[in-house]
């Protein structure tokens, strides 16, 4: 395995820039997973590293070697698609040795990698069956193994799980977590989900239209996130943010003051796990219940601040708030974000 860097990677369609200055580095063995919404440029950065995509500018090396130029045969890297890419007309045990054998890999060798990852995914009872004749997660399942008997120096994921159910993509998750366990293996993983960033990565690259917003691992992205764009992205729910206004470094939601905050502050962030619910009349600020989710042991509840602000804050299971219920609100403020007008984290009250 190894790592693999880039420096200043640009991506041009023709006048428009998918990929801005990118710089990343990702260590031997290491879990990344790009994230970030719809059209931010993550999977164009992925094929880039595959060689898929042609880069208009920087570098890009895998082990050490500059790999920018080269195709994506010349790489030494596998990627797992979305849709499974698997040839209908051949077996299991065909479609995983086919790489090897387009490569002039002996039979011996072909079987043996084969049969190791078969073993290692749990494929041996289907080596023989078609993949119409297979689940989604068993087809998923057998995409992996084919990158594995490649034994690249890097695995590429590009969303391989949203064909997938929920159970079965927590499953998955949990498969994908192991194996990465088991290989040692540098693996970059691409999805728009953060719970399976969070749950996943050793290290996340959050992306923005083309730009690296933040690098991390999951709870230095959620306990201190740098900007209000990562604040809002990672997390689920999402943080509540509220626009606050500041006298003598002292924050206020509309007439109902919160506490200290930093020069500069314009916005308010909290989670919603991080607010105590109180009753009508209490706490620092006073809300409506707008709607009720129920989620087992947890709710969510769905509030109006006095000031028209809408919220999210997680509740036990068995609330009996609900709709039109009023209530009073209290925020930590060891729990909360502040951040200035541009977005960015202004950090902890000094």
């Amino acid at each position: 395995m190894a790592e693999v860097r880039l420096s200043g990677v640009n991506k041009f369609y023709g006048a428009q820039q998918a990929l801005h200055d990118v710089t990343l580095d990702i260590a031997d063995g290491e879990f990344a997973v790009f994230v970030g919404p719809s059209g931010c440029g993550k999977s164009t950065l992925l094929r880039s590293i595959a060689g898929l995509e042609a880069i208009s500018g920087g570098t890009i090396s895998i082990g050490g070697r500059d790999v920018s130029t080269l195709a994506p045969s010349d790489r030494d890297v596998a990627m797992v698609f979305q849709s499974y890419a698997l040839y209908p007309h051949m077996t299991v045990q065909e479609n995983m040795e086919f790489g090897m054998k387009v490569n002039k890999v002996p039979q011996t060798e072909r079987h043996a990698r084969v049969a190791e990852a078969s073993r290692i995914l749990q494929l041996d009872p289907y080596l023989d069956r078609k993949p119409g004749q297979l689940s989604g997660g068993q087809r998923q399942r057998v995409a992996i193994g084919r990158a594995i008997v490649k034994e690249p120096k890097a695995f590429l994921f590009d969303e391989p799980l949203s064909n997938l159910d929920a159970k079965l993509r927590v499953q998955m998750r949990v498969e994908l977590e192991a194996l990465h366990r088991d290989l040692k293996a540098t693996m970059i993983y691409v999805t728009h989900d953060q719970v399976e960033a969070m749950t996943m990565a050793d290290k996340i690259v959050v992306l923005n239209a083309g730009r690296i917003e933040q690098v991390g691992t999951p709870m230095d992205l959620y306990h201190r996130p740098a900007n209000i764009f990562v604040a809002g992205f990672i997390g689920a729910p999402a943080m509540n943010f509220l626009d606050v206004t500041l006298t003598n470094n002292t924050a206020a939601h509309g007439d109902e003051p919160l506490g200290p905050a930093p020069d500069g502050t314009v916005h308010l962030g909290i989670r919603p796990e991080h607010i105590t619910l109180s009753p009508a009349g209490q706490g620092q600020m006073a809300a409506s219940v707008l709607l009720r989710e129920t989620l087992g042991g947890d709710a969510y509840l769905y509030v109006r601040t006095r000031a028209g602000a809408q919220m999210v804050v997680r509740a036990e299971g068995d609330t009996a708030l609900d709709h039109g219920a009023e209530v009073g609100l209290d925020l930590p403020a060891a729990r909360l974000h502040y951040f200035a007008a541009d977005g960015r984290s202004l950090g902890a009250i000094a």
